[in-house]
């Protein structure tokens, strides 16, 4: 096992060597800031668009949700997934896609008590200006990543959010699928303020991947020059423990290989036990490929329920 585990000083220091390998983020020379450009309400929640300031390149839409009837009792920072639908990014939260059950989650979670924040990462929705592989070309010429400047942005506008009224002192869950489900699993190792991490359909060990060649599956964003050399995937979601954490993949899912998905398994039982905390990990698998099941769906919300419980 990892020596600066349960380490406070040594896990910080690990957090710091993994966003050194996601290069320079871009300045932000103030505090995050944000400007309300609507609201409206749905059968479901209210919905807040917001444009936010995260980044000294360009602003962020971002939707806030919250619960109708009541303040929120939780706050779900939800990552969008990737599929190729460049177009669709935050509004994933509210319409969906075809990998994901229905209803949305924008639909379920405010029912559930919970404040949910999506924005559009680099690249997707209303920052569907630039290609996603010339973005990622120029950054790298740059000595810089696109993976680390979505996740700047992601962590980012989880500070603006917990500045907001209500906002600022609920649990925080980090929740995605596919590329969501990375985005929720490196928010959550660099930010000890992420309470739990539900990633579905994507966390496999990296060797995994480069045995049986899916590692090409993957988008360009995925890779971090260097990564492999310094850490595997299992030791970046080991920096989550001992925060609760729920990962979902579909055993016919080629960017899961079971081989990858048991190597993250065997070695997260170990670090959770390490810590006194092995109630706090699951893994589940699936009988599907790379999408949401309605047995996953039942998972993940009852992990949320604890929350707010």
């Amino acid at each position: 096992m990892w020596p600066w585990l349960g380490d406070p000083l040594a896990t910080a220091q690990r957090r710091a060597d993994l966003w050194r390998l996601l290069g320079p983020r871009p300045a932000l020379p103030a505090p995050p800031q944000g400007e309300l450009l609507r609201r409206e309400s749905t059968d479901a929640c209210r919905v807040e668009h917001w444009s936010l300031k995260l980044n000294n390149v360009e602003p962020v839409p971002a939707l806030l949700l919250r619960p109708l009837d009541a303040p929120p009792r939780g706050l779900v920072l939800y990552c969008h997934a990737h599929g190729n639908r460049f177009a669709m990014g935050k509004d994933e939260l509210l319409l969906g896609r075809p990998a994901l059950l229905s209803p949305a989650y924008g639909e379920v979670l405010p029912a559930m008590g919970y404040a949910v924040l999506a924005i559009d990462h680099w690249c997707f929705g209303e920052r569907n200006r630039n290609s996603e592989r010339a973005m990622a070309k120029r950054l790298l010429w740059e000595g810089k990543t696109l993976w680390g400047y979505r996740v700047h942005d992601s962590l980012t506008a989880l500070d603006w959010a917990l500045a907001q009224p209500g906002l600022a002192n609920l649990p925080v869950t980090a929740l995605g699928l596919s590329m969501g489900s990375t985005m929720a699993v490196w928010c959550a190792a660099l930010n000890e303020r992420i309470t739990q991490c539900i990633d579905l359909c994507c966390l496999a060990e990296y060797e995994a991947l480069l045995a049986n060649g899916n590692f090409d599956l993957h988008g360009e964003y995925f890779f971090v020059p260097g990564l492999c050399a310094e850490f595997t995937a299992a030791e970046i979601s080991a920096l989550i423990a001992p925060r609760a954490h729920l990962s979902c993949f579909g055993r016919d899912d080629p960017l899961t290989p079971p081989t990858g998905a048991r190597m993250i398994d065997e070695s997260m039982q170990q670090a959770y036990a390490a810590l006194k905390a092995p109630e706090n990990w699951r893994q589940i698998a699936f009988d599907c490929g790379h999408q949401e099941t309605a047995a996953m769906r039942t998972h993940v919300l009852n992990r949320l329920r604890r929350v707010v419980a």
